[in-house]
């Protein structure tokens, strides 16, 4: 409970400053213009093999870290070159990783935390200092992203003569990473005919109301996950819901049950999900996941996990907003609760971050 207090608080504490910093609504507005400017793609599609492997951890999930913007960052490159570009273009940079319009640019973050004294930098240095820790926050994405193997790699950064990175002369792979050939795979703007097969869609409200700024990795990667499965299996997300079982989620994707489940209940409050409840169910009908992963089918069991259906309707209220909502709540059901465990305990109610 304690710990759920304490990241629930540091959350709040770091939506707050963001919000105080404008830096969401900063981030939203380059994204817009680039959107507006694109040609309005909507929705942005996303090709499968990012999420589903067939023997080991998907690359969406090796990307599921506690700190860092890789998973966001993969994102937004994605967004910005089907804004930039026509189907089946290849990739090439052509924004630099610092200053207006720069990749920079489409990142919010909280700023630098001073946990002896609980305070965040004078507003006097705020500015020129987040710029840097923007710009420090880019250039460990593409580490990170470039660090997923020689194959799986869905960047690549090439060396300078004394063999430091040319972080702006980075290209961008396809979702299913460098490949093993000499010549990398590069990423192109997906075809029609990558859009009716192996793809999964994600609305533009999504990068355009500050979502992609705001939700954790895990509950991207649940997102994520939920709308491939409804994509796999259309008829049941619409009438009965989609569901994930222990062994496909962790074997297929590695994540464990509590990101899972946090990450769903999350989405939950978020209104990004609802719960479906089907009447009647005796057991687990796994085809649209055996289907999925080209696994055999397998027996059905007693089991009954949560169905969920995908709401995009969500999608268009603010992130930001809509998160300090919640998570305000949440932390005074947490708080409560905490203070009920002890018995006797009078303490005054702590007020939440993101209410100060």
């Amino acid at each position: 409970m304690a710990d759920a207090q304490e990241t629930n608080a540091r959350r709040l504490r770091r939506l707050a400053q963001m919000r105080k910093n404008e830096s969401v609504t900063q981030a939203c507005n380059t994204l817009h213009e680039m959107w507006e400017a694109g040609g309005k793609p909507d929705p942005i599609v996303l090709r499968s093999p990012l999420l589903a492997a067939a023997e080991e951890r998907s690359r969406l999930t090796k990307l599921i870290l506690p700190r860092g913007i890789a998973l966001r960052f993969y994102l937004l490159a994605v967004f910005e070159a089907q804004c930039r570009l026509g189907a089946g273009a290849p990739w090439k940079n052509v924004r630099p990783l610092k200053g207006v319009g720069s990749w920079s640019d489409l990142i919010a973050i909280d700023g630098a935390y001073d946990t002896a004294t609980n305070t965040y930098m004078p507003a006097a240095f705020r500015s020129r200092k987040l710029e840097d820790l923007r710009l420090g926050q880019v250039k460990g994405a593409l580490r990170t992203l470039e660090g997923l193997g020689e194959e799986d790699a869905l960047v690549t950064v090439p060396r300078g003569a004394r063999g430091q990175r040319l972080y702006e002369s980075f290209s961008l792979m396809k979702e299913s990473g460098r490949g093993g050939n000499q010549t990398p795979d590069l990423y192109t703007v997906p075809t029609r005919q990558w859009q009716a097969a192996k793809t999964i869609t994600i609305p533009a409200a999504f990068f355009l109301q500050g979502w992609i700024q705001v939700l954790n990795p895990s509950e991207i990667a649940t997102w994520l996950i939920l709308r491939m499965l409804s994509k796999w299996a259309p008829r049941k997300h619409r009438t009965s819901g989609v569901f994930l079982t222990a062994q496909p989620r962790t074997q297929t994707f590695g994540l464990r049950d509590d990101a899972w489940e946090d990450g769903c209940q999350r989405l939950l409050d978020f209104g990004l999900i609802r719960r479906a409840e089907p009447p009647g169910i005796q057991g687990v009908d796994e085809s649209a996941t055996s289907l999925l992963f080209s696994q055999p089918a397998r027996p059905r069991r007693r089991y009954e996990p949560h169905y969920w259906q995908v709401t995009d309707e969500g999608l268009d209220k603010d992130a930001a907003a809509k998160l300090d909502r919640e998570l305000n709540l949440r932390q005074r059901v947490l708080d409560d609760t905490a203070r009920n465990r002890v018995p006797g305990t009078t303490a005054p109610r702590r007020q939440s971050p993101g209410a100060q």
